[in-house]
């Protein structure tokens, strides 16, 4: 590669836009491996709900990352950092291309810019204690601990506004002043899909879900971990639950699970435009035109 640096190809996009297939369509022409980043599917049982590649596709094309972590014991930002770039520098020793295919903006991110988190665990009864307070006075309380991750965090946003606020009572030191940055010493090739009919495949897929086992998969994971876990609470598994437990029928909870997927594929989109420089593919020819710019970036070497 150029200065002799690895090459690190980035497939990104929103949720429900094709990059399973694309991805390992990819992967099987170039031969590497692919390195999931999405923050669901690092936990294990969680596999419909998270639209995880399935075990054929996973034995098409071997898939790094997945299955890290039972999900009642979750993994900050940091745990997957450190995984994750171990992972990589083993693919990048042997291969010299790294493939990074997901939808998680914030992971993503720690890795093509260096992005280092604190290295602070989540604080189960402070995050109980801050969720009774309320996000509108845990905003106000950030803004006077911290006024730069306070103009930085949105007052709709609790998870990130709570997790500053841990971090603060964890270290007292505030989260603005622990984050930093050590940009890897590789090359960034960042691939972009946002297929038109974006809605349609949301719809299609939430769908496909409940009707082909999410409520079963819910179930067992109520069992296994019980009802209070955090990521019960995620798109797909809170509709899920609300249907196994009798407080709303099947299409009710399919209608609120695309609403807030549609929601959520907004901020992703706003989240890649602001924070990432994809070369956005044409969706009539995205393979081709990804091989393409895959080769000029290999070809410089």
């Amino acid at each position: 590669m150029t200065n002799f640096k690895p090459l690190v190809i980035v497939l990104l996009g929103p949720t429900a836009s094709g990059k399973t297939d694309l991805a390992i369509e990819i992967a099987k022409t170039i031969k590497v491996d692919i390195h999931n980043v999405d923050s669901r599917q690092i936990y294990k049982g969680m596999d419909i709900g998270t639209a995880k590649p399935t075990l054929k596709q996973q034995k098409e094309i071997k898939h790094l990352l997945l299955d890290l972590a039972e999900p009642n014991n979750p993994i900050t930002l940091n745990d997957f950092k450190r995984e994750a770039e171990a992972s990589l520098k083993k693919v990048l020793k042997k291969k010299k291309t790294g493939f990074l295919v997901g939808g998680s903006g914030l992971y993503l991110k720690a890795l093509t810019n260096g992005l280092c988190p604190p290295a602070v665990g989540p604080q189960v009864e402070l995050r109980k204690i801050l969720k009774e307070i309320g996000q509108v006075e845990c905003h106000q309380i950030l803004q006077k601990c911290d006024p730069i991750a306070w103009e930085k965090i949105s007052l709709k946003d609790s998870t990130r506004t709570i997790r500053a606020l841990e971090v603060i009572f964890a270290t007292g030191k505030k989260i603005s002043l622990l984050q930093s940055s050590k940009v890897p010493n590789w090359n960034i090739l960042e691939l972009g899909i946002n297929p038109k009919n974006l809605h349609e495949r949301i719809e299609k897929r939430t769908k496909h879900m409940f009707n082909n086992g999410l409520i079963e998969e819910t179930k067992n994971l109520c069992q296994k971990y019980g009802f209070d876990i955090s990521l019960l609470k995620t798109i797909g598994y809170k509709e899920a639950l609300t249907v196994i437990k009798g407080e709303s029928s099947l299409n009710e909870a399919i209608e609120i699970a695309n609403q807030r997927t549609k929601q959520f594929a907004k901020k992703q989109k706003t989240w890649f435009r602001s924070q990432h420089h994809p070369k956005w593919l044409n969706e009539k020819n995205s393979l081709e035109e990804a091989l393409s710019l895959i080769q000029n970036v290999i070809g410089l070497s």
